[in-house]
């Protein structure tokens, strides 16, 4: 692969974002975008299975009869995959994006993701809260029929040390507080986490599950699933 190129680079209140562009190996091949978040790659633009796998798997675990005008919570909004994929289901009647870092907002709203979400930010259906997703979750009142959770790569491996406290038990049951009951909490990860499993369990949601996303080289990836009792 080519050697990427910086499109942005911006300090903010947790640290250092970076978008690169990814030329394809061979003529003609399309450019990929990157996020680097504190020297950590978060995601790209050259695949998409795992944050649409994300979304998919929220819907489906919902009952039937709680899947026509379900409310989603995606957080955050990376490369605009998960977004794009919740807005092409009109099954979905509201969709929420949290995400803190300005800078990919404004790569969404005014760069280059634009070619991923433009269509997506301008659904009625889409709102986004310029917000932390730890501290959202712990404040506000807002509920909602799923949480699609990939602010890391994963429950073991988080960005920023602040970020761990939303997979504790604290953490855990604050998200609980945002599903309405048989509401999912879907959370993506780069490998399978038992101990993540235990702490579901542990925080009192029912049904925790994990399912693997097969990726070209290494660890499948995974999304965790359980549902809030009713």
């Amino acid at each position: 692969m080519a050697t990427p190129v910086t499109l942005d680079r911006r300090e903010g209140p947790y640290g250092e974002v970076v978008l690169r562009q990814r030329d394809g190996e061979h003529a003609g091949d399309r450019a990929h975008y990157e996020i680097i978040a504190n020297g950590t790659f978060l995601m790209d633009t050259s695949d998409g299975r795992s944050e649409r796998l994300l979304v998919d798997a929220a819907m489906d675990a919902l009952p039937g009869e709680r899947r026509q005008g379900a409310a989603v919570l995606i957080g955050g909004l990376g490369v605009g995959f998960s977004l794009a994929h919740a807005t092409a289901d009109p099954r979905w009647g509201h969709i929420a994006v949290a995400e803190r870092e300005e800078a990919i907002i404004d790569w969404h709203r005014r760069g280059p993701l634009d070619a991923v979400s433009g269509a997506a930010l301008a659904d009625p259906r889409t709102v986004i809260l310029h917000t932390d997703l730890v501290e959202y979750v712990r404040t506000s009142s807002d509920t909602y029929d799923a949480l699609c959770l990939d602010i890391d790569n994963g429950p073991d491996w988080t960005v920023t040390e602040d970020n761990e406290s939303l997979y504790s038990a604290e953490g855990l049951a604050a998200c609980a507080t945002r599903l309405n009951p048989g509401g999912i909490l879907a959370v993506w990860s780069a490998q399978p986490s038992a101990d993540f499993e235990g702490s579901l369990w542990n925080a009192g949601f029912s049904g925790v599950r994990t399912e693997e996303i097969p990726v070209a080289r290494g660890v499948p990836d995974v999304v965790h699933l359980a549902v809030r009792p009713a």
